[in-house]
């Protein structure tokens, strides 16, 4: 009687404090996708990407005829000539890879763009994320679109502190 009271006690113990955690997954993609506001930031995005990008061939198709005109002639240009020439052309090519990275590199002009237009659409579904978890009594939310990514986890169930503390780092 004492073991089966005992084995009870203990059963009802470990059911109190392993409750079941609950999980659903998203596909932020897929939702992004069929957001109206999303689909004109990302057109406006593209329109901007296409005007840089004409801008660059442009300024490029500029640098090879410069380049052409100036093999074609550096036989006749005396040796200041061609230096300068050559300063020039120099000078026009790091023009360029500078306006490319202006326009398309890291924290570039395309890279401001995206997070005007486009991170205020996806703050919106966080947040929408967020009050799902909360009302829906969500442990974890799992984004499948590009791998498995976790969006949001009850603060309750984090265990850095913790681990933290394992380690010494206070």
């Amino acid at each position: 009687m004492k073991k089966l009271l005992l084995s009870v006690s203990l059963l009802l113990a470990v059911l109190c404090t392993a409750s079941a955690q609950r999980y659903a997954v998203i596909d932020s993609k897929y939702i992004l996708e069929k957001m109206p506001d999303y689909k004109e930031a990302q057109a406006k995005l593209d329109q901007f990407s296409a005007q840089w990008q004409q801008e660059i061939e442009k300024k490029q198709a500029d640098l090879d005829k410069m380049y052409k005109d100036y093999d074609a002639e550096q036989v006749m240009l005396s040796d200041e000539l061609r230096k300068k020439r050559e300063d020039e052309l120099f000078n026009r090519d790091k023009e360029l890879r500078d306006l490319q990275r202006k326009r398309f590199g890291f924290e570039g002009d395309l890279f401001k763009k995206r997070q005007e237009l486009i991170k205020p659409i996806q703050d919106k579904v966080y947040t929408a994320i967020q009050k799902l978890a909360v009302e829906k009594s969500y442990d974890f939310i799992l984004d499948k679109s590009e791998g498995i990514t976790v969006i949001f986890a009850d603060p309750k169930l984090d265990r850095s502190d913790d681990v933290l503390k394992y380690l010494g780092v206070k």
